[in-house]
């Protein structure tokens, strides 16, 4: 799951994603983002920190509640100190400053879901 309020994001993020034979479903709203979670099961969350009414700490804090097993990527143009720890605190996996490198996306997700596997 990829969650980003700026659509174009959410595009170029699935592309690069399916490059890599990951199935990818994309949200520009957190609220659908919560809907989805309802309906599907999801190896990954890949969400933005700064959208509308149910941002990404909220998906944080959702799924680390019901769905503690689903690793959470954040990235976001924001990157404070402050926000990175308080998203490490509710459970992040990982915490990425746009703009980032492709290839530092791919190995975050890589091992977010290798280590789900183990799980």
């Amino acid at each position: 799951m990829v969650v980003d309020d700026e659509p174009i994001v959410g595009k170029r993020l699935k592309r690069l994603l399916e490059r890599e034979g990951y199935a990818v479903e994309t949200f520009t709203r957190g609220s659908q983002a919560l809907e989805g979670l309802g309906r599907n099961r999801y190896d990954v969350i890949i969400t933005d920190i700064m959208m509308g009414n149910v941002d990404g700490m909220m998906i944080l804090e959702y799924v680390k509640s019901n769905y503690p097993d689903i690793p959470v990527i954040i990235i976001t143009g924001y990157g404070k100190k402050e926000i990175a720890e308080e998203a490490y605190r509710k459970g992040v996996h990982s915490f990425i400053i746009k703009p980032f490198r492709i290839d530092e996306l791919k190995a975050v997700v890589k091992e977010a879901l290798s280590g789900a596997d183990k799980d």
